[in-house]
């Protein structure tokens, strides 16, 4: 066994969870890695693996699901905790994830979205934490690797700068809440034996900051790993403006706005994993990501920025998706 496995032993035995069978729960686009532990009796718990070497810091999920508990939303309860080594026992929140169920069971999509819109009215009454700022700068900064790896134009991002960073400020006009940032159907579990807002189980969230109300509703309802239909998105934003005092003309641009910066950001760390960390698969997700985007830049007050996006980033034809699986981890810098 290597010396982190005899840690993870250790933390697992500590926990009285030693005698439990393992297996691996998942993994993601990050370091971290989750395993399911079960007792004799049935009893589970989840096992998070976040290395600290490798970058991830366990210490912000910790607060955020200590945030959303307190607030009455369904984060995982924390069971032990190891931050010098990155090791988190957390509770067990099932298997009903919502993109399972929708996949599953037709007819359910509209109903869980609903939830999901509902949780974030919810959390958006919060009073806010501690959490670092989504301004504009962060904002424009995290949109370089759609420019330095999709497009490999990374002298365009300064003309990006300039055209996007004006409607990034004007973001800034709102108060912020929080904003989960993964908030999407494969991090969501249903979770019918509770009521209310606490159905909806959160996962991954640790990356948690304070921003713009729209920013999550984007992550929902343009998800890069499945389609979510335009009558839905349509429906589940006026739900959202009509519990609110949002201006509706306002938050949808405001919408539009985060949903170039998000599918611009998601387009080049799709193929960063590609070309840098040898992850082809997310390729086959870019497609779905352009399309989001194109939705936005159709916004007719943001018809400059269009322009300048479509000349300068290119569109994913297979000719173009080929290539990028082609070049699959040989790009250890951009």
């Amino acid at each position: 066994m290597s010396a982190r496995s005899d840690a993870a032993k250790t933390f697992i035995d500590a926990a009285g969870w030693g005698q439990a069978s393992r297996i691996l729960l998942a993994g993601d686009a990050s370091n971290r890695r989750y395993d399911r532990l079960t007792k004799a009796d049935g009893t589970t718990a989840v096992f998070m693996d976040a290395p600290a070497d490798k970058g991830e810091d366990i210490r912000p999920f910790v607060l955020v699901a200590r945030f959303l508990i307190k607030n009455g939303l369904s984060a995982p309860h924390i069971l032990a905790q190891d931050s010098q080594n990155g090791f988190l026992l957390i509770e067990d929140l099932g298997d009903a994830l919502f993109a399972r169920l929708m996949s599953e069971t037709a007819g359910t999509a509209d109903a869980l979205y609903t939830a999901a819109t509902d949780t974030l009215l919810h959390l958006h009454q919060a009073s806010i934490p501690d959490l670092p700022v989504c301004d504009s700068n962060w904002l424009v900064a995290i949109t370089d690797p759609a420019f330095a790896w999709y497009a490999g134009k990374p002298d365009a991002f300064a003309q990006f700068d300039l055209l996007f960073r004006p409607l990034a400020q004007q973001l800034g006009q709102v108060p912020y809440v929080v904003i989960l940032r993964d908030f999407h159907a494969e991090n969501l579990l249903w979770l019918p034996d509770r009521t209310g807002v606490a159905r909806v189980g959160l996962l991954d969230f640790q990356d948690a900051l304070l921003g713009h109300p729209a920013y999550d509703l984007v992550s929902i309802l343009q998800d890069a790993r499945r389609d979510v239909p335009l009558q839905v998105e349509a429906k589940m934003i006026d739900h959202y403006i009509s519990h609110t005092n949002t201006e509706p003309k306002d938050f949808r641009t405001a919408y539009a706005v985060l949903g170039i910066q998000r599918n611009l950001r998601i387009l080049g760390i799709f193929a960063r994993l590609c070309l840098r960390d040898g992850k082809a698969h997310y390729v086959d997700f870019i497609p779905r990501v352009w399309g989001y985007l194109q939705r936005n830049l159709d916004h007719p007050d943001l018809a400059d920025l269009a322009e300048f996006v479509n000349t300068t980033l290119p569109c994913p034809s297979p000719e173009f998706l080929k290539d990028l699986k082609t070049r699959c981890a040989t790009h250890p810098t951009p």
